[in-house]
């Protein structure tokens, strides 16, 4: 049998072409014309500013807190249900995680994390200070989970209001836009700073790396000074603060640049895999592919599958059968505040997180599927 990964990259562009390319004018390191090029082609697409390359979205999110000027004993408002990465880069710099709910569409409960701020906190000397610990709370990472955008109008005005910095993880959201009768409006363009990843495993590949995003001069400038190690005087190298090796190579950028002149047919077939997954389980009571939100155009990164009934359908059973028939799904994330190293961190209200974790699995989820291999994964389930 055919194995059926999660979620893997097709290279059918010009991405030989451009390495050959690349190599060849042996710029391969962290500059060339290819970082330059798929640079502008993201400020375009997502309509920002400043696009700024980096090794890799944790490397972007390390320093987009940085940049927003969180501090050791700091505290930073982050999802529970996503992957590690953004919360590990909260303690990267020495800052404290306070871990929010999940709404209905896998992201941070944005009705709660507004109840926390206005409840939970007050306000003195310019900062939000948290009741309990008596900490300034700095910054709120959202995670757009799965492609799914958040909705994030009035969340983004309380922000602005209370001195937080909002830092949007866009790591699998590439794609995703707000429907708005105006104009077309791409999730990352709420936050003072935002992130997308190129990994392997996202909506399009660099083979490592990513992005990080703003609409402040200031904010660009610090952030290509932090990536090239804080170079102050390039003949004599001087260096006056601490800096990262955070910078995207030419060769990545050479397959991001040819990934993504395919963007726009991946979407199309990612949407048409989302559509067919729904049709072929509508008769099944016991199953159903989770919704995406109506607020928004989504990219359809994962196919999440929703089980009905947790005691008739076991878990971890129906997760060994698909990976016994080469269909290799998994459950999401676990928990952010129930790993071992956050287990002491604050929490509020996190009720429904636990409720998705339960019921839920990643269904394979690549564009280039075909229509037969949807229908052996939900013939595992019918």
């Amino acid at each position: 049998m055919k194995k059926l990964s999660l979620h893997e990259p097709k290279f059918n562009g010009n991405e030989f072409r451009y390495l050959k390319k690349c190599i060849k004018s042996t710029w391969v390191s962290t500059s060339g014309a290819y970082i330059d090029k798929f640079e502008k082609k993201i400020e375009q697409y997502t309509n920002s500013k400043y696009a700024i390359a980096c090794n890799s979205g944790t490397s972007s999110l390390h320093i987009s807190l940085i940049v927003a000027g969180v501090k050791p004993n700091d505290e930073v408002l982050v999802p529970t249900l996503t992957f590690i990465a953004p919360i590990n880069t909260v303690k990267y710099v020495n800052a404290t995680p306070i871990f929010m709910d999940s709404d209905q569409y896998f992201n941070i409960d944005v009705k709660k994390t507004i109840e926390f701020i206005n409840n939970e906190t007050f306000f003195k000397n310019g900062f939000t200070i948290n009741k309990s610990s008596k900490k300034i709370i700095k910054a709120l990472v959202v995670v757009h989970v799965f492609g799914n955008a958040i909705n994030l109008a009035e969340i983004h005005k309380l922000c602005k209001k209370k001195n937080i910095r909002l830092i949007e993880d866009c790591s699998e959201s590439l794609g995703t836009f707000y429907k708005n009768k105006k104009k077309k409006i791409h999730t990352g363009n709420y936050g003072d700073l935002s992130c997308i990843s190129f990994n392997g495993n996202k909506i399009i590949t660099s083979g490592a790396g990513g992005m990080i995003l703003t609409n402040i001069k200031s904010y660009e400038k610090k952030i290509r000074y932090l990536i090239k190690q804080a170079k102050d005087d390039q003949l004599n190298f001087v260096h006056n603060e601490i800096g990262f090796n955070y910078s995207l190579t030419n060769i990545h950028a050479a397959i991001g640049y040819a990934q993504f002149e395919n963007l726009k047919f991946i979407l199309n077939k990612k949407k048409l895999i989302h559509k067919q997954y729904i049709s072929l389980l509508k008769e099944n009571d016991n199953f159903s592919i989770c919704e995406t939100p109506k607020y928004s155009k989504n990219n359809n990164w994962l196919n999440i599958l929703k089980i009905k009934n947790l005691k008739k359908n076991n878990k971890k059973k129906l997760i060994s059968k698909f990976i016994k028939n080469l269909i290799f799904v998994r459950p999401i994330w676990k928990l952010n505040h129930l790993q071992k190293q956050f287990k002491n961190c604050q929490t509020y209200r996190i009720e429904n997180a636990i409720k998705l974790h339960n019921e839920s699995i990643c269904l394979p989820s690549s564009y280039h599927l075909k229509t037969l291999d949807l229908k052996r994964v939900i013939s595992i389930l019918n």
